[in-house]
C-alpha cells in the first residue's frame, strides 16, 4: 500500500526513544523527512543516526517543549532545513502526582504542560501552513487511561484532556484537508520506559500477577504497532479518519467506546 508520504515533513516530539522513535522510523520508512526533538542529546543523536540510514533527511533538535521558549526553539531550528511541517506527532508525555494528596500545583502544572499544552502550542505553530497547503496531519499519543479510569490522577486528567482537545480541533477544521486524531496505547514496554522499569523494580511474582489481571494477551505490548498506526493515520489512505481515538492495547482496556 502506498501511503503517499514521500517528501512530507514530520515533526515528532519525544522522538529519541520508545513510541516517538518508532513513529519516526515508521514515517522514515515511508520516505517522509523527519524532524525529531527530545531533551536527552545522547539518545537523540543515536536515533537521528538510525533514521538517517533510511535515506531521508533528518534533523534532531535538543529542546524541552513543555515551555513556550522550547517550542519556539524547535521551530526556529526546523526553519533552517524545512519550510513547514506536514505531519505533527505529539508524543512527549509523562506525569508527577499520582493521587490527590500528592499532586500539588507544581505536579499539576508539569503534567499538563507535558501532555497537553505542549501539543496545543505545537499545533498553533503548524496549523497556518497546513491550512495554506490544504493538507496536514496532527496525531497525539494519549493513553487508554485518557479514555477510562486508570493510572495516576494528573496523568489521567491530562491524557483525557488531550483527547478532548483533539476531538474539538478535528471538528473545527474538518473541511480544511487537515485531520486530527489520537492514539491510546496500553502498557507498552520499551528500553528506558516506565513499564520496563516496572518489570525491573518488582519481583517476578508481582509482574506475573499484573500481567494475569491486566493483559489479555499474556504479555506487555511493544512499540512497533504504534509506529505503524502513526504512519497509517498520517497517510493519504486515512483521509476519512478524523476526531477519532484508537486503542493499541492488546485488549487491555475495558471501555466500550
Amino acid at each position: 500500500m502506498d501511503l503517499g508520504l514521500a517528501g512530507k515533513v514530520a515533526l515528532i516530539t519525544g522522538g529519541s526513544r520508545g513510541l516517538g522513535r518508532h513513529a519516526a522510523l515508521a514515517l522514515a520508512q515511508e520516505k517522509s523527512n523527519i524532524v525529531t526533538c527530545a531533551r536527552n542529546l545522547e539518545t537523540l543523536d543515536e536515533t537521528v543516526a538510525e533514521i538517517r540510514q533510511t535515506g531521508v533527511k533528518v534533523v534532531g533538535i535538543q529542546a524541552d517543549v513543555t515551555t513556550p521558549e522550547g517550542t519556539d526553539h524547535v521551530f526556529s531550528e526546523l526553519a533552517k532545513s524545512f519550510d513547514s511541517v506536514d505531519i505533527l506527532i505529539n508524543n512527549v508525555g509523562g506525569s508527577t502526582g499520582r493521587d490527590f494528596e500528592s499532586a500539588d500545583d507544581t505536579a499539576w502544572e508539569h503534567t499538563l504542560q507535558l501532555n497537553l499544552f505542549s501539543g496545543i502550542r505545537l499545533a498553533r505553530h503548524c496549523l497556518p501552513n497546513m491550512k495554506t497547503k490544504g493538507w496536514g496531519r496532527i496525531i497525539s499519543i494519549s493513553s487508554i487511561y485518557g479514555r477510562e479510569h486508570g493510572g495516576g490522577l494528573t496523568y489521567m486528567t491530562a491524557k483525557s484532556a488531550l483527547i478532548a482537545f483533539s476531538k474539538h480541533l478535528a471538528l473545527e477544521i474538518a473541511g480544511s484537508g487537515i485531520t486530527v486524531n489520537t492514539i491510546a496505547p496500553g502498557s507498552i514496554a520499551f528500553p528506558g520506559g516506565g513499564w520496563e522499569r516496572f518489570q525491573q523494580n518488582n519481583t517476578p511474582e508481582i509482574v506475573d500477577e499484573f500481567i494475569r489481571h491486566n493483559l489479555p494477551m499474556g504479555r506487555f505490548g511493544w512499540p512497533e504497532p504504534v509506529g505503524a498506526l502513526v504512519a497509517f493515520l498520517a497517510s493519504t489512505q486515512a483521509d476519512l479518519l478524523t476526531g477519532t481515538c484508537i486503542n493499541v492495547d492488546g485488549g487491555q482496556s475495558h471501555s466500550l467506546i
